[in-house]
Protein backbone atom coordinates (compact mmCIF):
# COMPACT_ATOMS: atom_id res chain seq x y z
CA UNK A 1 0.00 0.00 0.00
CA UNK A 2 1.60 3.43 -1.31
CA UNK A 3 0.57 6.51 0.39
CA UNK A 4 0.70 9.65 -1.61
CA UNK A 5 2.26 12.66 -1.04
CA UNK A 6 -0.85 14.78 0.60
CA UNK A 7 1.09 17.84 1.48
CA UNK A 8 1.25 18.69 -2.55
CA UNK A 9 -2.42 18.74 -2.81
CA UNK A 10 -4.99 21.13 -1.62
CA UNK A 11 -7.42 19.45 1.08
CA UNK A 12 -10.86 19.53 -0.90
CA UNK A 13 -8.87 17.19 -3.02
CA UNK A 14 -8.82 13.95 -0.78
CA UNK A 15 -10.86 11.63 -0.63
CA UNK A 16 -14.04 12.38 2.00
CA UNK A 17 -13.59 9.55 3.84
CA UNK A 18 -10.23 11.19 5.51
CA UNK A 19 -12.63 14.84 6.27
CA UNK A 20 -15.49 12.13 7.51
CA UNK A 21 -13.01 10.88 9.88
CA UNK A 22 -12.15 13.85 11.13
CA UNK A 23 -8.47 14.12 10.59
CA UNK A 24 -7.73 15.85 7.49
CA UNK A 25 -5.73 18.32 9.40
CA UNK A 26 -3.23 15.44 9.49
CA UNK A 27 -1.96 16.18 5.88
CA UNK A 28 -1.62 19.58 6.27
CA UNK A 29 1.36 18.50 8.51
CA UNK A 30 3.26 16.97 5.85
CA UNK A 31 2.09 13.31 5.33
CA UNK A 32 5.20 12.69 2.78
CA UNK A 33 7.30 12.92 5.98
CA UNK A 34 6.67 9.19 6.56
CA UNK A 35 8.29 6.66 4.42
CA UNK A 36 6.68 5.47 1.58
CA UNK A 37 8.50 2.38 -0.12
CA UNK A 38 7.13 -1.44 0.31
CA UNK A 39 10.43 -2.13 1.71
CA UNK A 40 10.62 0.13 4.31
CA UNK A 41 6.60 -0.08 5.52
CA UNK A 42 6.48 -3.83 5.13
CA UNK A 43 6.58 -4.05 8.71
CA UNK A 44 3.99 -1.62 9.59
CA UNK A 45 1.71 -3.88 7.36
CA UNK A 46 2.44 -6.46 8.93
CA UNK A 47 2.42 -5.16 12.64
CA UNK A 48 -1.42 -4.34 11.78
CA UNK A 49 -2.09 -7.82 10.63
CA UNK A 50 -0.85 -8.81 14.17
CA UNK A 51 -2.87 -6.86 16.02
CA UNK A 52 -6.01 -7.88 14.14
CA UNK A 53 -5.13 -11.51 14.36
CA UNK A 54 -4.95 -10.66 17.85
CA UNK A 55 -8.35 -9.43 17.76
CA UNK A 56 -7.76 -6.36 18.19
CA UNK A 57 -10.81 -4.70 17.46
CA UNK A 58 -10.74 -0.69 18.50
CA UNK A 59 -7.92 1.46 17.54
CA UNK A 60 -7.85 4.63 19.28
CA UNK A 61 -5.13 7.44 17.67
CA UNK A 62 -3.82 11.06 17.65
CA UNK A 63 -3.45 11.86 14.19
CA UNK A 64 0.15 11.30 14.06
CA UNK A 65 2.95 10.33 10.62
CA UNK A 66 4.85 8.08 12.07
CA UNK A 67 1.47 5.46 12.99
CA UNK A 68 0.25 6.28 9.06
CA UNK A 69 -0.02 2.83 7.82
CA UNK A 70 -1.66 1.43 11.00
CA UNK A 71 -4.48 4.66 10.76
CA UNK A 72 -5.09 4.32 7.43
CA UNK A 73 -5.69 0.14 7.00
CA UNK A 74 -8.03 0.99 10.71
CA UNK A 75 -9.83 3.38 8.91
CA UNK A 76 -10.60 0.83 5.79
CA UNK A 77 -11.03 -2.60 8.05
CA UNK A 78 -15.19 -2.24 8.08
CA UNK A 79 -14.54 -5.08 11.03
CA UNK A 80 -12.42 -1.87 13.34
CA UNK A 81 -13.42 0.57 14.72
CA UNK A 82 -11.03 3.32 14.57
CA UNK A 83 -11.35 6.09 17.03
CA UNK A 84 -9.63 9.62 16.27
CA UNK A 85 -9.01 11.57 19.74
CA UNK A 86 -8.84 15.03 20.85
CA UNK A 87 -6.27 14.16 23.33
CA UNK A 88 -4.26 11.10 24.29
CA UNK A 89 -5.70 10.26 27.78
CA UNK A 90 -9.13 9.86 26.21
CA UNK A 91 -7.56 6.94 24.29
CA UNK A 92 -6.66 5.31 28.23
CA UNK A 93 -10.16 5.52 29.51
CA UNK A 94 -11.15 3.90 25.79
CA UNK A 95 -8.83 1.05 26.38
CA UNK A 96 -10.36 0.51 30.16
CA UNK A 97 -14.18 0.37 28.11
CA UNK A 98 -12.77 -1.68 25.76
CA UNK A 99 -11.67 -4.32 28.56
CA UNK A 100 -15.25 -4.18 30.46
CA UNK A 101 -17.07 -4.58 27.01
CA UNK A 102 -14.79 -7.75 26.32
CA UNK A 103 -13.32 -6.89 23.35
CA UNK A 104 -9.59 -5.51 22.84
CA UNK A 105 -7.79 -1.90 22.26
CA UNK A 106 -4.71 -0.34 20.90
CA UNK A 107 -3.66 3.10 21.50
CA UNK A 108 -1.12 4.84 18.89
CA UNK A 109 0.09 8.22 19.79
CA UNK A 110 3.29 9.99 19.28
CA UNK A 111 5.90 10.15 22.61
CA UNK A 112 4.84 14.23 22.99
CA UNK A 113 1.36 12.59 23.76
CA UNK A 114 2.55 10.73 26.67
CA UNK A 115 2.75 13.22 29.22
CA UNK A 116 -1.18 13.95 28.83
CA UNK A 117 -1.91 10.49 29.96
CA UNK A 118 0.06 10.23 32.99
CA UNK A 119 -2.65 11.16 35.23
CA UNK A 120 -4.98 8.53 33.55
CA UNK A 121 -2.94 5.82 33.83
CA UNK A 122 -3.59 5.62 37.58
CA UNK A 123 -7.11 4.51 36.55
CA UNK A 124 -4.84 1.31 34.47
CA UNK A 125 -2.75 0.83 37.58
CA UNK A 126 -5.87 1.03 40.15
CA UNK A 127 -7.99 -0.95 38.60
CA UNK A 128 -5.76 -3.60 36.43
CA UNK A 129 -6.88 -3.54 33.16
CA UNK A 130 -4.94 -4.62 30.58
CA UNK A 131 -3.49 -1.47 28.57
CA UNK A 132 -1.42 -1.39 25.45
CA UNK A 133 0.02 1.46 23.68
CA UNK A 134 2.70 1.74 20.30
CA UNK A 135 4.07 4.71 20.88
CA UNK A 136 6.03 6.96 17.95
CA UNK A 137 9.33 8.42 19.78
CA UNK A 138 10.47 11.73 18.94
CA UNK A 139 13.70 13.29 20.49
CA UNK A 140 15.80 10.36 19.86
CA UNK A 141 18.06 9.16 17.03
CA UNK A 142 18.82 11.59 14.83
CA UNK A 143 15.97 14.53 16.07
CA UNK A 144 15.80 17.97 14.51
CA UNK A 145 13.39 19.38 16.94
CA UNK A 146 14.76 21.15 19.98
CA UNK A 147 11.01 21.07 21.49
CA UNK A 148 10.64 17.29 21.08
CA UNK A 149 13.98 16.38 23.42
CA UNK A 150 12.22 16.90 26.87
CA UNK A 151 9.08 14.38 26.30
CA UNK A 152 11.01 12.13 24.30
CA UNK A 153 13.78 11.38 26.72
CA UNK A 154 11.15 11.36 29.39
CA UNK A 155 8.61 9.36 28.16
CA UNK A 156 10.14 5.56 28.94
CA UNK A 157 10.92 7.08 32.68
CA UNK A 158 7.43 8.81 33.36
CA UNK A 159 5.46 5.55 31.88
CA UNK A 160 7.96 3.33 33.78
CA UNK A 161 7.01 5.48 37.01
CA UNK A 162 3.00 4.77 36.48
CA UNK A 163 3.87 0.75 36.00
CA UNK A 164 4.22 0.48 32.61
CA UNK A 165 6.67 -2.04 30.84
CA UNK A 166 8.49 -0.58 28.19
CA UNK A 167 10.03 -2.40 25.06
CA UNK A 168 11.73 -0.87 22.31
CA UNK A 169 12.12 -1.46 18.81
CA UNK A 170 14.92 -0.04 17.03
CA UNK A 171 14.76 -2.58 13.75
CA UNK A 172 12.23 -3.58 11.61
CA UNK A 173 13.02 -7.34 12.21
CA UNK A 174 12.61 -6.94 15.75
CA UNK A 175 8.97 -5.75 15.09
CA UNK A 176 7.04 -9.03 15.33
CA UNK A 177 9.09 -10.92 17.97
CA UNK A 178 8.48 -7.45 20.29
CA UNK A 179 4.86 -7.41 19.19
CA UNK A 180 3.91 -10.93 20.28
CA UNK A 181 5.82 -10.50 23.50
CA UNK A 182 3.58 -7.28 24.18
CA UNK A 183 0.59 -8.78 23.29
CA UNK A 184 1.26 -12.06 25.48
CA UNK A 185 1.90 -9.49 28.26
CA UNK A 186 -0.91 -7.26 27.92
CA UNK A 187 -3.80 -9.95 27.24
CA UNK A 188 -2.64 -12.83 28.93
CA UNK A 189 -0.64 -11.30 31.79
CA UNK A 190 -2.68 -9.10 32.45
CA UNK A 191 0.28 -5.82 32.07
CA UNK A 192 0.42 -2.21 31.33
CA UNK A 193 3.16 -1.98 27.86
CA UNK A 194 4.15 0.36 26.16
CA UNK A 195 6.00 -0.54 22.79
CA UNK A 196 8.16 2.30 22.07
CA UNK A 197 9.10 2.86 17.93
CA UNK A 198 12.35 4.30 17.96
CA UNK A 199 13.61 6.94 15.41
CA UNK A 200 16.13 4.53 14.44
CA UNK A 201 12.70 2.08 12.92
CA UNK A 202 10.37 4.81 12.19
CA UNK A 203 12.63 7.24 10.97
CA UNK A 204 14.11 10.92 12.15
CA UNK A 205 12.42 13.94 11.31
CA UNK A 206 14.40 17.08 10.95
CA UNK A 207 11.54 19.54 11.89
Amino acid sequence: MRRENFSAKPIEDHPARWQDAGIAHLYCLGMDAAVETQSQTGWQHELYDLLRESAITQIAYVPDAGHSILIDRSLADPSVHSIALTTEEEGVALIAGADLGGTRAVLLMQSSGVGNCINMLSLIKGARFPFLTLVSMRGDFGEGNPWQFAMGQATEPVLAAMGVVCLRIERSDEVIPTMNAALTMVFKGAQAVAVLLSQRLIGAKPF
